[in-house]
């Protein structure tokens, strides 16, 4: 083996995954067997960071950067003037393995620029993965990228071996898309998603029935969208996630703020300008309330509202439009309003509805609950809270709230995500 010309291709192809931002771990359980090497199910996958804190690692790379299409936002595009490399598939999987034994990893992101044709390619990504599982009895994270157009015999049977597959939207509509690469179309991801959806619900029907059924795509599937290069507004962005959401059953749905990386495309903004990642920041937060906090996107995002606030989350920023909901009554109202008031999160407003099981509760033992109190105290009644802010106007709340959260709206790094109370 030439270590010199495999380590040229790792810097080269590394380098070139880092803007697929579509990696994750959670969801598999895929149990290490036979004394093989690895355990999706243990510590996860990518440099990521889990609900607990722990930075967990993969090796994420593409098969190659070479490509057939021309994509305006994307460094791999084949009028790109860059250093090409490509791997062989052994070389992946020996990569793989001696990175895992040496502790660098805990899996596998493998992407590919589409050389040949979608076929040819996700042949190869294939046939890795199998190498990995068959050959070296590698239990860890394994996640492929799906190549639009490949076969439906393809996809399946990567999914037999893969933990999660996932297929980049690219842009958040078909509009967008054709602006920046119109080789392409939704219609293209929308097939290959749809269909890995369908596998996977009659896996598990299957496996209800006969226990022995193999895992398909355990981990489920993912997709991404660029936000900057093309003008769409949050509401159209969110929209798309949400659709994506509700017809595919998604895991997650990233969003990549622009990078600009490409001379002479006077379509995108030019070398130079920030990416927009407080807007990313606020997008990622969005789609937390649509997952996790039970509101419904036309709720946060609509035709008076298109666009988020970038100076206050879009929990607060949805009660400042609806002052007329509030208070809430945190010793009635349910569950499911008790997530509305800012301030209060998840493992909050589950601790709020078993603590008043036994007694009502009042502002002293909120606080050691850990709420955002001085955020909350607009919002919410206690028993013994009279509320005394009803007299003033959102923008007031909306002031005082940024005088002593600055630390939290406004000096915060915009590219790191407030998974906000």
């Amino acid at each position: 083996m030439n270590f010199d010309r495999i380590n040229e291709k790792l810097s080269i192809l590394a380098d070139a995954a880092k803007y697929d931002v579509s990696c994750s771990s959670s969801g598999s359980k895929r149990q290490n067997q036979n004394k093989g090497l690895g355990n999706a199910s243990m510590s996860g996958i990518c440099h990521s960071f889990t609900e607990d804190g722990r930075c967990v690692s993969l090796l994420k790379i593409l098969l190659t950067n070479h490509c057939i299409y021309d994509c305006a936002f994307c460094v791999s595009r084949k009028s790109n003037d860059v250093k090409r490399a490509a791997f062989t598939v052994q070389e992946v999987v020996d990569l793989t393995i001696n990175f895992y034994r040496r502790n660098y990893i805990e899996g596998l992101f493998l992407s590919s620029g589409i050389f040949k044709n979608a076929d040819f390619t996700m042949e190869r990504l294939l046939l890795i993965a199998k190498k990995l599982r068959l050959e070296e009895n590698f239990n860890g994270y394994i996640h492929l990228k799906t190549i639009p157009g490949a076969s439906d015999e393809l996809l399946k049977e990567a999914g037999l071996y893969a933990d999660r597959m996932s297929i980049n939207l690219e842009m958040p509509t078909e509009e967008g898309l054709k602006l920046v690469a119109p080789e392409k179309s939704h219609e293209d991801v929308k097939k290959p998603l749809g269909f890995i959806h369908q596998q996977r619900v009659e896996f598990n029907a299957e496996r209800k029935l006969v226990k022995s059924t193999p895992t398909f795509v355990p981990a489920g599937q993912s997709t991404q969208m660029v936000i900057g290069a093309t003008p769409e507004n949050d509401m159209q962005i969110m929209y798309t996630a949400n659709q994506y959401y509700n017809d595919f059953q998604l895991k997650r749905v990233y969003y990549s703020g622009f990078i600009p990386i490409n001379h002479n495309d006077n379509m995108l903004p030019s070398i130079g300008t920030q990416p927009p990642l407080l807007r990313e920041n606020r997008l990622y937060q969005t789609d937390w309330l649509m997952r996790f906090y039970q509101f419904d996107v036309t709720e946060i995002l609509n035709k008076q509202n298109p666009h988020l606030d970038t100076d206050i989350d879009p929990k607060l920023s949805y009660a400042l439009r609806n002052l007329h909901l509030y208070p809430i009554d945190i010793n009635t109202a349910d569950y499911h309003l008790i997530l509305r008031i800012p301030g209060i999160g998840v493992q909050s407003a589950k601790k709020i509805v078993t603590a008043r099981k036994f007694g009502k509760i009042y502002s002293y033992q909120l606080k050691r609950l850990g709420i955002a109190y001085n955020r909350a105290k607009f919002f919410m009644i206690c028993a013994d809270d009279q509320f005394q802010q009803k007299d003033l106007l959102g923008s007031q709340i909306k002031n005082r709230i940024l005088s002593f959260s600055k630390s939290k709206y406004l000096k915060n790094q915009p590219n790191q995500l407030n998974l906000f109370d």
